[in-house]
């Protein structure tokens, strides 16, 4: 890829992991946890629509910590112009990468042109490519699916695919489902089209010089194995919401890294961050907390833990130090249990 890389200390470059734009979701709090949990994954924004920036607080939209990079911005949008203003916006805001959603079916994205639906225009979507390409000194990629409602053939993402690459897209996300558009709400186009790695694979054959990179389903290291094995990377999506600390074995198993911090280091080490949030921008502590009750995800005390991040952050006068409130609380439940 031309976007920054990652190198392993003996040069070789290192897979492409990263977690999905996930809506409601992965907002710069959480990417600011999960970067704790793994220095090397990239993390996605939000879809940002192109209207929110153009009209709106765009700041407060683009803003970011440092420490999140490499961080991807993804737009929604389906105007070229638009799209190229806004590509401009997040390179200039310090954005590694902007990222087109071709994607999500859900219907207010359809109702605006843009999303999943914009895999019927390929020669539309490859017009908006080039104009950001045109704008911008940092990569544009796409996130879409295998294929839409009917349209669910090779032929149809083969050429849709040929089509975007020929305007300067050089790296593809694909989520392995098709998206229904009508009948589907978003979380069942999550769960309910049955995945295809292979049709994933197959394009990734017929374009052996394009990055294709992977999403949907994939939960367990034998699964990324799997799929770095014919592909160039994956992306994984709920999994690394739910169970955030599965990218801790990533950065084990994958990356090499074994200088990674335990799952209390890492709420310890979130607190000054929630202190800073809280007096500086006024960010609601619970805004913050909901992203972490997954950190102890299948381990002892884990439902203290989700109890305690559930309740003490809705309290009057909650403060930062309720994380170590809420590992006390897990420890006791422990020893209580032994």
């Amino acid at each position: 890829m031309n976007n920054k890389e990652l190198h392993t200390n003996s040069g070789a470059r290192t897979p492409h992991i990263s977690v999905a734009p996930m809506m409601d979701w992965t907002d710069r709090h959480c990417r600011y946890f999960l970067r704790l949990i793994s220095p090397h994954a990239r993390l996605y924004t939000e879809m940002v629509t192109t209207g929110a920036l153009i009209h709106g607080d765009k700041d407060r939209f683009l803003r970011f910590d440092d420490s999140e990079q490499p961080v991807a911005l993804q737009l929604g949008g389906s105007d070229a112009k638009d799209l190229a203003t806004c590509a401009k916006m997040g390179e200039d805001h310090g954005y590694d990468e902007i990222n087109l959603n071709c994607g999500c079916p859900s219907d207010r994205v359809q109702s605006g042109a843009f999303g999943a639906c914009l895999m019927k225009e390929p020669d539309h979507v490859a017009t908006c490519i080039e104009a950001m390409t045109e704008t911008v000194d940092i990569p544009v990629t796409v996130k879409c699916r295998i294929g839409i409602d009917e349209q669910d053939s090779f032929e149809f993402l083969d050429h849709f695919v040929s089509q975007v690459a020929d305007k300067g897209c050089d790296t593809f996300i694909i989520h392995a489902r098709k998206a229904w558009l009508k009948g589907l709400s978003p979380k069942e186009n999550r769960q309910v089209p049955e995945l295809s790695y292979t049709r994933v694979e197959e394009i990734k054959l017929k374009h052996p010089d394009l990055n294709i990179i992977v999403n949907g389903g994939l939960k367990t290291i034998e699964d990324i194995r799997t799929q770095l094995s014919t592909l160039d990377g994956v992306m994984i999506g709920r999994e690394a919401y739910q169970n955030p600390y599965f990218l801790n074995e990533v950065e084990k198993e994958i990356f090499g890294n074994k200088a990674t911090l335990s799952r209390e280091e890492i709420a310890e080490a979130m607190t000054p961050y929630i202190t800073e949030q809280m007096e500086h921008y006024n960010v609601p502590l619970k805004s913050i907390t909901r992203h972490m009750i997954g950190l102890f995800h299948g381990q002892p005390g884990g439902r203290a833990w989700r109890q305690a991040l559930s309740t003490l952050p809705y309290e009057p006068g909650a403060k930062a130090d309720i994380i170590l409130q809420a590992l006390e609380t897990r420890q006791s439940r422990i020893k209580q249990a032994a």
